[in-house]
């Protein structure tokens, strides 16, 4: 279904969380460029770069993703947060970015990842 591969860089904690989205983005057709289950190794993850697009878990263990996310709106890199909390555990200036609601299904993702690569049809240069 997916016009394009993404590569896509998983922020999640919790291991088998991050294997089922990792199967759904293989379904999907997409690439998995890298999976960080703590803040640390996600925020070495996203300054390396490497991928198009990454899913963040809000809660990593106790820390919040918040800083991968500045340094992804830094460097123009769009992501989505996947979420248990939904839009309310979102703090109020990433409110913009859009928010899936954990549990989700394929097709959930399949349209968030649709709706983050669409902005950008000169990006793939």
């Amino acid at each position: 279904m997916a016009e394009r591969r993404l590569r896509i860089l998983i922020v999640e904690d919790e291991m088998l969380v991050a294997m089922n989205i990792e199967d759904m983005l293989l379904e999907l057709g997409h690439e998995v460029a890298g999976i960080a289950s703590r803040l640390e190794p996600a925020l070495a993850l996203a300054r390396e770069g490497g991928f198009d697009v990454a899913m963040l878990d809000v809660n990593l263990a106790g820390d919040r993703s918040f800083p991968v996310a500045d340094l992804l709106i830094a460097r123009g890199i769009p992501f989505v947060f996947a979420t248990g909390y939904g839009p309310e555990g979102i703090d109020a200036e990433y409110r913009d970015q859009p928010v899936l609601q954990k549990p989700f299904r394929a097709r959930d993702l399949a349209a968030a990842l649709e709706a983050l690569a669409a902005p950008g049809p000169d990006s793939g240069a």
